[in-house]
């Protein structure tokens, strides 16, 4: 009877353990990734086009980052991860006025990310004028344009990473004519920035809307159909230029003063008229 007895007793402790560690396990494969959509934008530069040729992006976690938890779903290599990205080449100045491209989204391991690299292929180029000139990019095909995020994911979450293009800033002419790529991009989280979006009248009038905060300066083009969105804005309060060519080289400018913008939140503003 004793013996009886003990064997029960071991047996549901066992069984009570397989139960836990079950428990675990699930509550483990629950927190252990975050969904990542990154999305790639563009402050406006003035050019015809602007083509980049996108072959991958990679996000590096921090250094606690212990790469063998999960070896057998993801390809992690020095703490590195690249995304399943689609080789495709973008026109940048396509990508203002709300327009975005998306260049990667799926379940990744949570985790601290300290840096998103974008990796380019050779076939950039940029179009002055109507006439094409290749972009010189020897960096970014190296190691990739490298951005600093440092962005804690949570498990179970889903996150929105923008990546904002500044051509203007990217974008310097040699003085043999050609064209050097020398890219100026920041990446934000939507989850812990805010936006402002707004629409602008008359429509078809080129514009650049700007938002200038404590430390931060944002700027994009309005879409043809008037529609405009500031990403990656930290919270805080934003004054908004908006300078609108009416009359063809002529610019018209605008101010609206102390726009609040709230993280994880839009700031939709009524419909501004320029005259």
């Amino acid at each position: 009877m004793k013996n009886t007895f003990k064997y029960g007793l071991l047996l549901a402790g066992i069984l009570g353990l397989s139960s836990c560690s079950d428990d675990d396990a699930n509550s483990s494969s629950e927190r252990e990734t975050s969904k990542v959509a990154v999305r790639l934008v563009d402050a406006p530069g003035d050019y015809d086009n602007v083509f980049i040729d996108v072959k991958a992006v990679v996000v590096k976690y921090n250094d606690d980052f212990i790469d063998d938890e999960f070896d057998d779903d993801y390809m992690i290599v020095n703490g590195e991860l690249e995304l399943d990205t689609d080789d495709e080449i973008y026109d940048l100045l396509e990508l203002t006025g709300g327009t975005y491209a998306i260049l990667a989204d799926e379940d990744i391991p949570a985790g601290s990310i300290s840096q998103v690299r974008l990796i380019l292929g050779d076939d950039n180029t940029v179009v002055v004028d109507g006439e094409t000139f290749p972009l010189q990019t020897p960096s970014a095909q190296q190691s990739g344009l490298k951005v600093q995020f440092n962005q804690t994911l949570e498990a179970g979450v889903v996150y929105t990473v923008v990546l904002d293009f500044n051509v203007e800033e990217s974008i310097v002419e040699q003085g043999n004519g050609g064209y050097l790529l020398k890219p100026v991009l920041r990446a934000s989280a939507i989850e812990a920035t805010g936006m402002i979006s707004g629409s602008l009248l008359p429509l078809n009038v080129p514009a650049t809307i700007t938002a200038a905060g404590e430390g931060i300066v944002v700027s994009t083009n309005v879409s043809s159909n008037g529609d405009f969105v500031l990403n990656g804005l930290p919270e805080g309060v934003y004054d908004l230029t908006i300078d609108a060519e009416l009359v063809a080289a002529v610019i018209t400018s605008i101010t609206i003063e102390e726009v609040a913008v709230v993280n994880g939140e839009t700031t939709v503003l009524e419909r501004i008229t320029v005259e």
